[in-house]
């Protein structure tokens, strides 16, 4: 970039297409290599493959408002949280360098995973639940994602479908929905995404607040359903001291409260990886999302 001053973004939304692109010479650099493809790339001596830290998350969100819709009720969505096997997801389908989500926020950052851990699978509890809630036999749903290929989430459909096959253990059963990007943005931003949808945010910056205050805050969008005061009254005075234990304390406070209401459930923290020609000197990877471009295909003439 130094030499010719000049850089070429191009976008290109199959994996398989951009580690073509790299190897045929037409790109010097791809994003999100697919998982299955990092070994055989990292083995390439004429590539070099450069891991990212894996700080973001992938949730699966619920929306409580929505009337009529069986997440109202809080025994349902601790019943799917019950149900999912998020360990199996995360060793099936994601990178190495991946985690299952115990918090929502990554670990990794200061006062993330304060508090409580996420539920265990528990199928029997799971079944017992919908059974309180009024759905002994179960009931039908939508899981909603757009075809989008992040680090969090990096292969959409795949995990959708297992998510599917999972649910459907405790007799729920899930119509995958496919939505464009910008609708799907929009409706969840606007509270509109009915029964599950599948989600998830990267750290523009490596601190709780960027994480939980923008999905749960006061003044959070209403895509899980009306803020819940347990979860932002913690945040707000987390945000306003910078005494540590001070901020243990509350982080723990909002991380139960959101195990408790479950508005949504964290699922993994994706690991992924950029790949670029192995004479590509300087080249590297930034666990921040503020200004990475999400499935570029660079090259400097």
């Amino acid at each position: 970039l130094a030499t010719s001053g000049t850089a070429v973004f191009q976008w290109q939304s199959e994996a398989a297409a951009r580690l073509i692109a790299l190897k045929a010479g037409t790109a010097d650099g791809i994003d999100n290599l697919a998982p299955t493809d990092i070994a055989a790339a990292s083995a390439d001596p004429a590539l070099q493959v450069i891991p990212r830290p894996a700080l973001n998350i992938m949730y699966v969100g619920m929306n409580s408002s929505i009337a009529g819709d069986p997440f109202q009720k809080l025994d349902v969505r601790k019943a799917v949280a019950l149900a999912l096997d998020r360990k199996r997801i995360v060793d099936t389908f994601y990178p190495g360098g991946s985690e299952v989500a115990s918090h929502f926020t990554p670990c990794t950052i200061e006062f993330a995973c304060e508090g409580e851990a996420w539920y265990e699978k528990d199928i029997a509890a799971a079944k017992a639940l919908l059974a309180d809630a009024g759905y002994p036999s179960g009931f039908k749903t939508t899981l909603s994602y757009r075809d989008v290929v992040r680090g969090y989430l990096p292969v959409p459909l795949t995990v959708a479908t297992d998510i599917q096959a999972q649910l459907k253990e405790i007799g729920i059963d899930v119509t995958i929905a496919v939505v464009e990007s910008t609708a799907f943005l929009d409706a969840a931003s606007a509270g509109a995404l009915e029964g599950l949808h599948l989600l998830g945010w990267g750290a523009d910056y490596p601190d709780p607040t960027n994480f939980l205050d923008y999905h749960f805050g006061k003044n959070s969008s209403p895509q899980f359903g009306a803020p819940i005061a347990a979860v932002y009254e913690p945040l707000m005075a987390a945000s306003a001291t910078a005494d540590p234990a001070t901020r243990a304390a509350l982080y723990a406070e909002a991380n139960n409260a959101l195990k408790t209401n479950i508005p949504m459930i964290p699922m993994a923290h994706g690991g992924s990886a950029l790949a670029f020609k192995a004479s590509i000197t300087g080249a590297h990877s930034s666990p921040l999302g503020n200004g990475i471009p999400p499935k570029p295909v660079v090259s400097w003439p």
